[in-house]
């Protein structure tokens, strides 16, 4: 005898999303059990995975109701391209099987009367997922027809971290950065090269280097809790579309599209940020092209923090307390205008103040002038 199909409740993306944040305390301390309780893994296998648990966690955490699309999906997507340097099949396997049961645990303990709606909810996001993961993999097993040409693509990345290693030395330090982003261009074959700097204690950015300066050095802003969840990650992130990660009127002015964001770190520092696209032009990455990438941000890294040239400022080179406030604010990416209203002078005071540090440390303009003051010591 066939027993009779029993219909449930369907809920929408908003009512998953307020479950999460509501039950985020419990759902966490769960999560934590479970994972505690895989004691077959080693300790980078779980702080592999207790890293993609808590993302995923935050991707629902840090997502404004008010601001969620009919097309949610393409938010989780982008969620998983940001996780591709760390994914593999059992690491994937194994967040969703303890998410879900952290999940089911909570709804137990509740005794919540709309489990089974939640739980389908969930198992339809683990579909989508599923699909997406199995289209990274075969997009990466598609450039494995043969093994010559894989010696030949590993070769070929090899020569070019060989190149930029070599550029590294040869460079004598900061104000070298921008013909070294150039080269990135050439070496890693993208048509465009930035760089952003981060402020930890203020969790604020700013452009410093690229092409069409004006227009980089105008990109700052505090990054919100939902680009922090990405970006504040430390490993490079694959955007196809970066709408909803970056301002309109940003991708806009920069003509942009498909992007990556690679970080320069080292010892855990973050300097911030490297990105990579193709003006305008949308492209796919795989993971085995994000982790090359990560090995270009950290050798950045490296060199941001080697001591070689040991800082000392020149001799005859001082500075007022108004012009070491002056440029401690430049390097933090304020304007004049910003600066004006911080410090309670005009800006055409202001102005006078840039154009003296100019003269001091013989640059051409203010991001010569921060660059400058790194190397003779005067910022650190």
């Amino acid at each position: 005898m066939t027993q009779s199909f029993i219909p449930y409740e369907e809920i929408s993306f908003e009512q998953f999303l307020l479950f999460i944040k509501n039950n985020r305390q419990q759902l966490e301390e769960n999560i934590s059990i479970y994972l505690n309780q895989e004691s077959s893994l080693s300790d980078h296998e779980q702080k592999m995975i207790g890293t993609l648990l808590t993302s995923f966690l935050h991707f629902f955490i840090y997502t404004r109701i008010d601001e969620v699309e009919t097309d949610y999906q393409s938010n989780l997507t982008t969620w998983l391209q940001s996780q591709l340097t760390i994914l593999n099949v059992k690491s994937f396997n194994l967040f969703r099987l303890i998410f879900e049961k952290a999940l089911i645990t909570l709804m137990i303990q509740m005794k919540h009367n709309r489990s089974t709606a939640i739980l389908m909810f969930l198992l339809s996001i683990y579909t989508h997922l599923n699909q997406k993961f199995n289209e990274s993999l075969t997009e990466d097993n598609s450039h494995l027809h043969t093994k010559i040409s894989q010696e030949s693509r590993t070769l070929k990345q090899l020569q070019s971290l060989d190149r930029l290693n070599k550029l590294l030395i040869r460079s004598s330090g900061v104000h070298d950065f921008a013909h070294i982003l150039k080269k990135c261009e050439e070496y890693f074959q993208y048509k465009r090269c930035v760089f952003y700097a981060y402020i930890p204690w203020s969790n604020q950015f700013y452009g410093v280097i690229g092409a069409e300066l004006p227009k980089v050095q105008s990109m700052k802003g505090e990054l919100n809790s939902k680009q922090a969840m990405f970006f504040n990650t430390q490993k490079a992130i694959f955007l196809k579309n970066p709408k909803g990660f970056v301002k309109e009127e940003h991708i806009e002015l920069f003509n942009l599209s498909s992007v990556i964001f690679v970080p320069i770190i080292n010892k855990q520092q973050l300097f911030g940020w490297l990105t990579f696209d193709k003006l305008g032009e949308e492209f796919d990455s795989s993971k085995e092209e994000l982790e090359l990438l990560e090995q270009v941000g950290n050798r950045l890294g490296l060199f941001l923090s080697r001591d070689g040239e040991k800082p000392m400022e020149p001799p005859n080179l001082h500075l007022t307390e108004r012009e070491s406030m002056i440029l401690d604010l430049l390097a933090e990416g304020y304007d004049n205008k910003k600066m004006g209203e911080l410090l309670f002078l005009s800006e055409h005071t202001v102005r006078d103040y840039v154009s003296s540090l100019m003269t001091k440390l013989k640059a051409k303009n203010r991001t010569q002038v921060v660059a400058s003051a790194f190397r003779v010591g005067l910022l650190k």
